[in-house]
């Protein structure tokens, strides 16, 4: 694909405890929170976002790392050019003090910042809270934002940290144990729901961390595991971006299957229950 040149999203910009970031919008509708995968907002992650907004809600993209609409792929762009990006990218996010790869058992201090964007945008957009989307390193950002009462569709798709390169640490996912607990307490009493993605061969995913989440959230966590022949054989990766670059979206595919069961999440949590608010139903939102 070719860089995507960002028609069709609105640009601005949001501050909170003096950190500035860029944000693309796109639709109008209850707000979901979309979170790139390395190396950032790539031509097929705002594709992505299109879909959140063509279902009623308006997708809301935070410039997290990379450069926004530029495609990573090196049949695009030469393997050259597409892994020094790639390189930098990841490069900020492991010196950047926002991010913890590494850590066990702790929440990435970028989710208090995230939390303030999704308040913000519930606030903007109306309804009754707020879906977030982690892909990759931003994939359990999804699960500790759902320490926040307004968070009510969090998915986690591929979520990749800490990086598992122990037993232990393949076997948790980067939120704090407060965070959890909240978590935890909110599926027991509201009915959160939470959905995880991956597919099964998936290094940077490994089975003993949707394990994890089975234990601590019990049924309120469903787990969408797919076969590596699912994946899109034209990617350039091994199979790792369900609802991304190894997307194959034609009806009948497990990776289409997978996509419509995280719009079907928006739809309920999201649109049916703002659709049967007062204010809905007067026209607002």
């Amino acid at each position: 694909m070719a860089d995507h040149d960002l028609t069709g999203f609105d640009r601005g910009t949001f501050a909170h405890d003096g950190v500035s970031r860029r944000i693309l919008r796109r639709g109008t509708g209850p707000a979901v929170i979309v979170m790139a995968e390395i190396p950032g907002i790539t031509p097929k992650v705002l594709q992505f976002a299109e879909r959140v907004a063509a279902i009623g809600c308006t997708a809301v993209l935070p410039v997290l790392f990379g450069e926004p609409g530029r495609d990573a792929d090196p049949a695009a762009t030469g393997r050259l050019k597409s892994g020094l990006y790639t390189a930098s990218s990841m490069w900020k996010v492991c010196v950047s003090r926002e991010f913890t790869v590494l850590a066990k058992g702790k929440s990435s201090r970028v989710v208090t910042w995230l939390r303030a964007l999704a308040a913000y945008e519930h606030e903007r957009c109306g309804g009754p809270g707020v879906g977030a989307v982690g892909m990759c390193l931003t994939g359990g950002f999804a699960l500790a934002m759902a320490a926040d009462e307004r968070l009510l569709a969090p998915v986690l798709s591929q979520p990749s940290l800490p990086l598992a390169v122990t037993k232990s640490r393949a076997g948790g996912i980067d939120i704090s144990a407060e965070d959890l607990a909240v978590v935890r307490g909110r599926c027991e009493r509201e009915d959160l729901r939470v959905m995880g993605m991956r597919f099964c061969g998936d290094r940077l995913v490994p089975g003993d961390r949707f394990a994890f989440l089975r234990r601590e959230l019990g049924d309120a966590f469903t787990a969408v595991e797919l076969d590596d022949s699912a994946a899109n054989p034209d990617a350039v990766l091994p199979p790792h971006s369900v609802l991304t670059e190894h997307l194959i979206d034609e009806p009948g595919q497990p990776t289409r299957a997978a996509l419509d069961e995280v719009l079907d999440l928006f739809r309920t949590r999201l649109l049916e229950q703002h659709r049967g608010t007062p204010a809905a139903a007067g026209g607002g939102g």
